[in-house]
C-alpha cells in the first residue's frame, strides 16, 4: 500500500515567469494576459488635417399630424392588457407642441494591441524562436474589419516559438492523482476500512483489504498529465490579440416637453447629417450652438482618450433630429397629456386616465 504522495509533488498549477524566453521587442510580456496594451508607435508621417466640411443650410423640422398622434395612442393602448380604448375613442385633441431635439453622436474606430506568453501540448510543429528577430507587435500585418464593428482576432508572433519542460508533470507526461493523493487505493466504504461486516465476515466488497482500487486512476496512483496531455514538453509561443472597438459617445440637446431624456435611447430619429473620415471636424454651420460645443467638446476628448492606447483608424459623426410632440387632449372633461417620439412614434403616457379592464367604454 503505497503512502500519498507529498503536496509539493503536484508541482505548479502556472508556469513561472523564467519559463519562458525573453524575446526582444517583448519584454515583459506574462502569461495569462499580463502584457497589458503596447501603444501604437508613432506615425512616420503626419497626420492629415482635418478639414471643415461646408455648412449644411437645410435643417427640415417633420411634424406629425393629428391623426398620427392618434393612431399611436391606439397602438400604445392595445400593447397593454389593462388599458380601455376609450381615451383614444372618445378623447378630444386640444393641442399639438413640437419639442423636437438633437442627438449628436462620435463614434471613433480604433485598433489595440496586446502580447501574452502562450503554450499547448507538443505535437511537432515548427520551433523557430531564435532563427530571426521577431517583427514588432505593430508590424504584424492584420486585415481590419468593416468600420465600426468590434471584432478581435489572435495572431502567433513569428519567431517566437520554443520547446519547454512541462512545469506540472516535471517532464514525466503524469501527474499524481488528485482523487486518492497518489495512493492507487482508498478506504474501502463498505466496511469503512476494516475489511470485515457483522463481526468476523469478511467484506466483499474489498475482499477483506479493506481498500479499493480508485477508479478515477485504475489505481495506477497517477493520471495522464492535463497540461502537457502526456506528451512531456510544451510548445511556448507568443500570442498577438488584436482588437478593434467602436467607441461611441452620445449628446442630446435638452428639450423643456417633460420627456425624460432616458426615453430617447430607444428610438431612432432623422439623420440629417452623416460625415466619416479619418478625424473628423467639428460640425459647422449647425442651428443649435449646443450641438456645435458638443462636436468640439467630445472629438477633443476621443483623440486624446483613444490615441494614448490605440490606433485611431476612422471616425464618424451623425446628427438625428429626434421628433418629440406633446399631445394635449380633454376625455371625461379632464386634460390628459402623452408624448410621441421617435421614428418609431413610441408614446409614453404615464398617466394614461384608462388604466382598469372595468372602465366604462
Amino acid at each position: 500500500m503505497s503512502a500519498p504522495p507529498t503536496a509539493d509533488s503536484y508541482g505548479a498549477s502556472a508556469p513561472p515567469y523564467s519559463a519562458f524566453d525573453n524575446m526582444p521587442g517583448y519584454e515583459g510580456t506574462l502569461s495569462g494576459g499580463g502584457g497589458g496594451f503596447l501603444p501604437p508607435p508613432m506615425p512616420s508621417f503626419p497626420s492629415p488635417s482635418p478639414q471643415p466640411e461646408p455648412s449644411q443650410p437645410h435643417w427640415t423640422i417633420p411634424s406629425i399630424s393629428e391623426e398620427t398622434a392618434r393612431d399611436a395612442l391606439a397602438l400604445f393602448a392595445s400593447s397593454k392588457c389593462c388599458y380601455s380604448k376609450a381615451p383614444v375613442k372618445d378623447g378630444v385633441i386640444s393641442s399639438m407642441e413640437a419639442f423636437n431635439t438633437y442627438r449628436y453622436r462620435l463614434e471613433t474606430f480604433t485598433e489595440s494591441r496586446s502580447t501574452e506568453w502562450s503554450q499547448k501540448p507538443y505535437n511537432g510543429e515548427p520551433v523557430d524562436a531564435f532563427t530571426q528577430q521577431p517583427p514588432g507587435p505593430w508590424d504584424i500585418v492584420a486585415q481590419a474589419p468593416t468600420f465600426f464593428k468590434d471584432s478581435k482576432q489572435v495572431i502567433k508572433v513569428p519567431y517566437t516559438s520554443s520547446l519547454k519542460q512541462c512545469h506540472d508533470c516535471l517532464g514525466m507526461g503524469r501527474s499524481p492523482c488528485k482523487t486518492c493523493s497518489g495512493a492507487g487505493n482508498k478506504v474501502c466504504w463498505v466496511c469503512n476500512g476494516s475489511g470485515f461486516r457483522h463481526g468476523e465476515d469478511r467484506c466483499h466488497h474489498c475482499n477483506g483489504r479493506g481498500r479499493d482500487n480508485c477508479a478515477q486512476c485504475n489505481g495506477h496512483g497517477s493520471k495522464i498529465c492535463s497540461t502537457c496531455n502526456g506528451k512531456r514538453q510544451l510548445l511556448a509561443c507568443i500570442n498577438l490579440t488584436i482588437k478593434w472597438t467602436n467607441n461611441s459617445s452620445d449628446y442630446v440637446v435638452e428639450q423643456s416637453s417633460g420627456l425624460l431624456l432616458e426615453n430617447l435611447n430607444k428610438v431612432t430619429g432623422k439623420e440629417l447629417f452623416n460625415d466619416s473620415r479619418y478625424l473628423v471636424y467639428p460640425v459647422m454651420g449647425f442651428p443649435d450652438p449646443n450641438v456645435v460645443s458638443a462636436a468640439e467638446r467630445l472629438i477633443r476628448e476621443h483623440q486624446t482618450e483613444y490615441s494614448q492606447t490605440s490606433r485611431i483608424l476612422q471616425q464618424r459623426q451623425t446628427i438625428e433630429l429626434i421628433p418629440i410632440t406633446k399631445v394635449n387632449y380633454r376625455w371625461k372633461g379632464k386634460t390628459h397629456v402623452y408624448f410621441v417620439y421617435g421614428n418609431e412614434f413610441k408614446v409614453n403616457a404615464d398617466n394614461y386616465p384608462a388604466t382598469c379592464c372595468c372602465a366604462v367604454m
